[in-house]
């Protein structure tokens, strides 16, 4: 299945590999939050985009693509541009990197965060090996 970044059969994608990676989910196993991507338009994207993730414990419980995202309270959001999104998820940007230098800006608490750094790599390893191809 091709999976073109951003769209819903992406989010699809995603989902299904956070599902059945045994890695991720033994990493991921102590992970309760959920999250909003919040894909600001540039270049090739014209228009922002949200997407939604429940993550659970090494699962992804529920995913969405959101019109309204004042209908969300997600433990964390990760807001970028189009291209910055596009390079982390195409391995041409270190995703610490990218938040360290602002070029992802991330909402929620940051100490969870910090100390969940391996889960976050892999969560970022699993949206790498499922993303065939940028739009």
């Amino acid at each position: 299945m091709t999976a073109i970044f951003p769209s819903f059969e992406w989010l699809e994608s995603f989902r299904d590999k956070l599902n059945s990676d045994q890695k991720y989910a033994e990493i991921a196993k102590n992970w309760e939050g959920d999250i909003c991507f919040v894909i600001d338009p540039d270049g090739k994207l014209e228009q922002q985009m949200v997407m939604y993730l429940d993550l659970w414990h090494g699962k992804c419980r529920a995913i969405e693509v959101v019109d309204d995202i004042a209908r969300y309270s997600p433990a964390f959001t990760l807001r970028a541009s189009y291209g910055n999104f596009a390079a982390i998820v195409s391995g041409k940007l270190d995703p610490m990197q990218a938040m360290m230098t602002r070029k992802l800006d991330v909402k929620g608490n940051m100490a969870v965060m910090m100390r969940s750094v391996p889960t976050v790599l892999d969560f970022v390893r699993c949206a790498r090996e499922i993303t065939t191809e940028i739009l």
